[in-house]
């Protein structure tokens, strides 16, 4: 699994081993410029997952909001698709980041266990779920919810056992865990 990890950080944040930095900005732009190639209803719900995230983390958060709040709408649409879990995840994970931002804490905590109820998905099921929210939330002193959100993660992401069994222990010591690739995708 972690080498798995490594080959899909190295392609992410490495240009696929040529030693090139993406910056967020060019995931941005990049993100970007796939939802406005989106023609169908479906290639803009594939598209809005990263566009929400990555406008969070360049820095534009109403974008953000609004990708993610038109995600999320999409929802019901889409129940059946295999990118379900992945958009349940991703428009909860954007709007309780945000809500961490603005100090709406048990906003932020709700989105977090709400983030962590999708049926899985091939990207949840294999690499487990993006933990930036959780580690948010950690920084917040929140760690009861934390640890209720990695209970859930446990029903979709079988391969993820061992690490969450180690980030358990972290929180439950009192640290935050070194979450390493889950906190990218």
């Amino acid at each position: 699994m972690r080498y798995v990890t490594m080959f899909f950080l190295c392609g992410m944040l490495l240009g696929c081993g040529r030693g090139i930095s993406i910056t967020p900005q060019q995931h941005l732009d990049r993100a970007i410029s796939e939802l406005r190639k989106a023609t169908t209803e479906s290639e803009r719900f594939y598209a809005l997952n990263d566009a929400a995230k990555e406008s969070f983390v360049a820095g534009k958060v109403e974008d953000a909001r609004i990708y993610a709040q038109e995600l999320w709408a999409m929802l019901p649409r889409f129940k059946g698709n295999w990118n379900y879990g992945n958009a349940v995840q991703d428009s909860n994970l954007v709007l309780g980041r945000i809500a961490v931002r603005e100090g709406r804490i048990d906003d932020a905590k709700r989105y977090l266990i709400e983030s962590g109820k999708p049926p899985g998905s091939p990207q949840l099921d294999s690499f487990g779920p993006n933990m930036s929210l959780a580690k948010d939330l950690l920084e917040k002193g929140e760690k009861d919810v934390v640890l209720e959100y990695f209970e859930l993660c446990r029903t979709f992401w079988k391969m993820g056992k061992e690490d969450l069994g180690q980030w358990t222990s972290d929180v439950k010591a009192g640290k935050i865990p070194d979450f390493r690739a889950n906190l990218v995708y």
